[in-house]
């Protein structure tokens, strides 16, 4: 049982969950779009989603005690190098103008993680009320308009809709991480639950995701099945923000919550 909670403890933290979360949010693009399936784009999401959350955890880390890493770490700077040339491998195989789409997220990662003014130590992350914004926005902009974009289809109605219903499910799955954070996270940070309080910001989850539901119905595409399936989803995701609270178990955001995308896409296969 140890070495199987080892196991997981070093897949959670590697960012092998958070990617495969981002893989599967970029296929359901795919298919909602009837887009071929790319395998240049998605093992490129996969790989680069593993490269830059690793970078934005861990750059401090190593940067300090990189002679004195725990052997945990050190595994994941192995395996986060692999998974660079990987990124940079699949990477020469998309489009020149994806990959200037890419470089704008780039810098966002980076900025996120390493603050502009060295003197200032101000990143992304640390201004008030920004940090969750940054994250849907750059899960949006990866699992919708690098797949969009590098297929070279003019941005449409159904396009902007799942973009925005992409960045407002995004954000729902933050409310689960900041509802446990409350009791760690600094009150300059003006999270959303420190904001509106944790009933609140339940309440504003299952808002965001009626509108989300309400969005599908707007498309000049629709089907019974894609309703059929986001209502799934909607529903399941709505319970885990209702019943999240501070004192979480230790993986009820980190693996349950996280893998939601990866819920959505089986759902998807299954009843296509």
């Amino acid at each position: 049982m140890t070495l199987l909670k080892q196991i997981l403890n070093f897949y959670i933290n590697s960012s092998i969950h958070v990617a495969l979360s981002v893989f599967s949010l970029t296929w359901i693009t795919l298919l909602e779009l009837d887009l071929n399936y790319s395998e240049s784009v998605l093992y490129f999401v996969f790989y680069a989603t593993i490269t830059g959350y690793n970078f934005v955890k861990y750059f401090g880390v190593a940067k300090f005690r990189h002679r004195k890493l725990a052997n945990w770490l050190k595994l994941i700077q192995i395996l986060s190098f692999i998974c660079f040339v990987l990124m940079c491998f699949y990477a020469l195989q998309l489009l020149i103008k994806t990959h200037v789409f890419i470089g704008c997220f780039t810098l966002l990662t980076i900025l996120y993680a390493i603050p502009l003014y060295p003197k200032h130590k101000q990143t992304l992350r640390n201004i008030c009320g920004l940090k969750v914004y940054v994250i849907a926005l750059v899960w949006t902009g990866v699992t919708v308009f690098i797949p969009v974009i590098n297929s070279n289809i003019e941005v449409s109605i159904d396009i902007a809709i799942i973009g925005i219903q992409r960045f407002l499910y995004v954000l729902v799955l933050m409310l689960p991480f900041e509802i446990r954070d409350l009791k760690f996270d600094n009150l300059k940070l003006f999270t959303i639950p420190q904001i509106l309080g944790v009933k609140k910001t339940k309440a504003l989850g299952v808002l965001l995701l009626l509108i989300i539901f309400l969005l599908e119905f707007f498309k000049d595409e629709i089907s019974q099945t894609s309703i059929l399936v986001l209502s799934i989803t909607a529903i399941i995701t709505g319970l885990f923000v209702v019943f999240s609270k501070v004192e979480q178990q230790n993986y009820y955001s980190s693996f349950w919550v996280e893998g939601l995308p990866i819920f959505w896409l089986v759902l998807i296969l299954m009843f296509s």
